[in-house]
């Protein structure tokens, strides 16, 4: 221990006495352990983190994929086809009675709505607050105490118990700043007296990742007051549960899973489940999972984890790069003190003393560069969430400095101390006393150069890889940015509402839209208004299959026929800039008493009606018996709904003020009619300006509150600024991506120059000689340039095959991009080429002003 302390007083002498070369260490080292530490801190934040409950390890959910918000008949989307991950309220029940192998099993709501939120008595208006419905267990069973007050009980959540919730401790600090008085409070939500009860304990958020989440938990029955035009509660065939649970002590989760799969296909086979006709011979297909909640929902996860994982290498890279420089840094300082150390040897030091000397010097430069790195990483994990989540609050996105991240950076630490100190330990383990008795300048130390050399052709390779990379993300960005969206973004402007947080029964919804149709219109500088059930890239269509009348209906299993739904007004394609291609949009005169009619895309068109003529066809969206509800009148261009990244899919367009008609004595047709009337809740109001209008929002907030102070503006924002908004998270990835490869670019660019100065001054005699027997200035110069572009020439050839590799792993991040460009890799090579001059014209300069008679007297 006493040697050690010696070592490490000596190492930090040795700091004191270069504070060039500490400082430049220690600055490199930040970056590079900062820049992966701030990636791994948003890893840890989106992938890794558990739920912030007790015993997040002996929490089980039912299901393990992704589905949102409510659901009904078999599963049918995607890779998820028959494996069950949401529920009925009825199926809920029955596994939480019937099931002996769950202690305790809870029930969360799959979607999050927002409410209409005021204080009773208070003048002001409401505020836009996510709720969340969830069984009256919920909060036990994932061990949760409150903050204050209580939490939701079993005893709660049953028909006739008083209105309850619990609030967030985020939204309890942030909008009501801690003041105790919120609990026992009325509060209106969606115009209904609810009893706030307690504050939910400080970083809980749910039982899933979100970036905006639930200020307000609810007990399940609620639903039918909150939100009464879905009424789930009594809709056994409506999915929209999540379920969480814990294990009974000696049961197992196979054992649960298998009782639990018998349990569903008992349910669907019975006649509340609403499967008949052809979908009930899938019935012994269904199944579900049992699967680790530690996690809880995981769709956050799910959707970030490609990029995550692509930036955690990129990082990684720029690490490397960072190291491969610090081992040139230290290679060369260590061969400029070999003559030291072989004197030291000589005098009867030992070898491993002074091999244990340059780790410590190596390993203290790295710890005191890891803390540096935190501050680097603190700054930019912050700066990364706000470029990829600047819409949401974040309030459970913690990206400070955890356990698990100092940990990391403590690690990344020493095993890069590890790294770069290798070279030195492995110089002073290979000193030579003899060397103390010779001129150090007449050692050539080749095979120090020569390693060198070969750190400095990694560090190009490894930029070719970064720079290819940056330039098939920026381009890739590019091409999302300008590609044709389907609609335009000048003066368009989305507004979204919800008419049933103001308590608006569906008989008022005509009345109330045309209100607010000529309210808005009357703002001065509007040219157009329109509304819609949903707007282009909010990403909340609905899918839903189709049956067209004259042609075979697809396999229950089968998703050829799905396609998306949208309610809209007559003038919303014109409001939106979308073009009609064939037939004619929808009119004042298509409303309930003329016949329902539709309009499609284009993709709609090429893959459900496989290129036929649209115009009069007829088809239906209930089940394959029912084809012949709608005709379509018009084909509008295929337009971005969901994802930018994604292409157009199938959509079709039902007119405002048409409601369909189905008979009253059958019970699924009466379900369907629950279903129209709350597709006619539109949330989405479009505006066209004649141009700028200034104070646009305040003025249609006014008007929406001279219509009904309890309806709340839940966003306002621009067409262009919604497309931004969608591609925040590629924007990001783009932007990270170049930063990196500029800081690879950079760092290699410094360990050529080092390199290449260490070389000459290695060569300063034999320049000297060179110039004495007749080589001028540009042979010199010739020489010198020559060696560095022979390193740059081999990281090229070793990084290409590379780079063409990783655009290959990273195609599913890229749009309209191959795995590798010619453009992006000549401009690769000319960037490199330039930094290659760049930092060897300096040592060249100097190798060629060098006097032959001043070089020979020094030798």
């Amino acid at each position: 221990m006493h040697t050690l302390l010696q070592d490490l007083r000596y190492a930090l002498r040795q700091m004191r006495k270069s504070p060039g070369f500490t400082l430049t260490t220690v600055l490199t080292l930040a970056l590079g352990i900062g820049a992966t530490t701030a990636i791994f801190t948003l890893v840890n934040a989106v992938l890794l983190k558990s739920l912030p409950v007790k015993d997040p390890a002996g929490l089980w959910r039912v299901g393990n994929t992704n589905a949102c918000c409510v659901d009904s008949g078999l599963p049918s989307f995607d890779s998820t086809s028959n494996d069950w991950s949401i529920f009925s309220y009825e199926q809920y029940r029955e596994f939480r009675d019937h099931t002996p192998g769950f202690a305790s099993l809870a029930a969360f709501q799959a979607s999050q709505p927002q409410m209409a939120v005021r204080r009773a008595g208070s003048q002001h208006a409401a505020q836009p607050m996510f709720g969340e419905m969830v069984s009256g267990n919920a909060f036990s069973t994932l061990g949760l105490r409150a903050y204050a007050g209580r939490l939701l009980q079993p005893s709660d959540d049953h028909d006739g118990a008083a209105p309850v919730a619990v609030m967030s401790y985020q939204a309890w600090q942030q909008r009501y700043g801690g003041d105790l008085s919120v609990i026992g409070a009325n509060f209106l939500v969606n115009n209904v007296p609810v009893t706030i009860v307690g504050i939910a304990p400080p970083g809980f958020y749910g039982e899933e990742l979100r970036p905006t989440p639930p200020s307000l938990w609810f007990p399940l029955h609620m639903i039918t007051e909150l939100q009464p035009q879905q009424d789930l509660m009594h809709h056994p065939e409506e999915q929209w549960l999540n379920l969480f649970g814990r294990l009974a002590p000696g049961a197992t989760a196979g054992a649960v899973q298998a009782r639990m799969i018998v349990e569903l296909r008992q349910f669907l086979k019975s006649p509340i489940s609403g499967i008949t006709g052809p979908a009930a011979a899938l019935i012994p297909r269904q199944y579900l999972r049992v699967t680790p909640g530690g996690g809880g929902v995981q769709r956050m996860q799910d959707q970030y984890k490609a990029d995550l994982h692509l930036l955690m290498w990129i990082s990684s890279f720029v690490l490397l790069i960072a190291c491969a420089n610090l081992a040139n840094l230290m290679l060369a300082r260590s061969t400029s003190h070999r003559q030291q150390v072989s004197v030291r040897m000589a005098l009867g030091a030992p070898r491993r003393r002074l091999v244990q000397r340059a780790l410590i010097e190596s390993l203290a430069l790295a710890v005191i560069g890891g803390f540096a790195g935190l501050l680097v990483a603190w700054g930019g994990a912050h700066l990364i969430v706000r470029l990829a989540f600047h819409h949401d609050s974040l309030e459970n996105l913690h990206v400070s400095p955890s356990l698990p991240v100092l940990g990391f950076a403590f690690a990344v630490s020493l095993l890069t101390g590890i790294l770069f100190g290798v070279a030195p330990a492995w110089l002073a383990a290979h000193a030579d006393p003899i060397e103390a008795l010779r001129g150090a300048n007449r050692s050539t130390g080749r095979r120090s150069l020569f390693l060198q050399k070969a750190l400095v052709i990694t560090q190009a390779s490894v930029s070719v890889v970064l720079l290819c990379s940056a330039g098939l993300l920026v381009l890739s960005l590019n091409k999302l940015q300008h590609q044709n969206f389907g609609f335009v973004t000048t003066h368009r402007y989305v507004v979204h509402i919800d008419p049933q947080t103001a308590g608006y029964q569906p008989s008022q919804l005509d009345a109330f839209y045309q209100q607010l149709h000529d309210t808005i219109a009357a703002i001065p500088g509007v040219a157009r208004v329109s509304y819609s059930l949903s707007s282009p890239l909010d990403g909340e269509n609905t899918n839903t299959s189709v049956y067209i009348e004259g042609l075979p209906a697809p396999p229950p299993e089968s998703n050829a026929n799905l396609a998306g739904f949208d309610r809209v007004s007559p003038d919303y394609f014109a409001a939106i800039g979308s073009r009609i291609i064939a037939g004619r949009s929808f009119t004042k005169a298509d409303d309930r008493s003329s016949r329902p009619v539709a309009i499609v895309n284009q993709a709609f068109v090429r893959e459900i009606l496989h290129g036929r003529a649209a115009i009069g066809m007829h088809f239906g969206d209930w089940d394959p018996n029912d084809n012949n509800t709608f005709e379509i009148v018009g084909v509008v261009q295929d337009a971005k709904y969901q994802y930018a990244d994604h292409a157009a899919r199938p959509m079709f367009f039902e007119a405002a003020a048409q409601w369909t008609s189905l008979p009253a004595t059958d019970t699924q047709a009466a379900n369907d009619l629950r279903y129209v009337n709350t597709t006619h809740y539109m949330r989405a109001i479009e505006i066209e300006t004649h141009g700028r209008v200034p104070d646009l929002q305040a003025k249609v907030r006014e008007a929406l509150t001279g219509i009904n102070p309890n309806l709340i503006m839940i966003r306002f924002a621009s067409l262009g600024e919604m497309v931004r908004s969608s591609l925040s998270w590629q924007n990001m990835i783009a932007q990270l991506t170049s930063l990196f490869g500029l800081l690879a670019l950079v760092l290699a660019a410094i360990g050529l120059y080092g390199v290449t100065a260490y070389n000459v001054a290695q060569r300063t005699s034999e320049i000297g000689v060179r110039m004495a027997l007749g080589a001028d200035r540009s042979n010199v110069l010739q020489m010198v340039l020559r060696g560095a572009f022979l390193q740059t020439g081999i990281g090229l050839l070793i990084g290409t095959p590379a780079a063409i590799l990783a655009g290959h792993m990273m195609s599913t991040s890229l749009f309209g991009v191959g795995a590798w460009n010619p453009a992006v890799l000549a401009s690769t090579i000319a960037v490199l080429a330039f930094a290659t001059v760049v930092a060897a014209i300096i040592p060249a300069r100097r190798a060629s002003s060098v006097e032959p008679m001043r070089a020979l007297r020094n030798e």
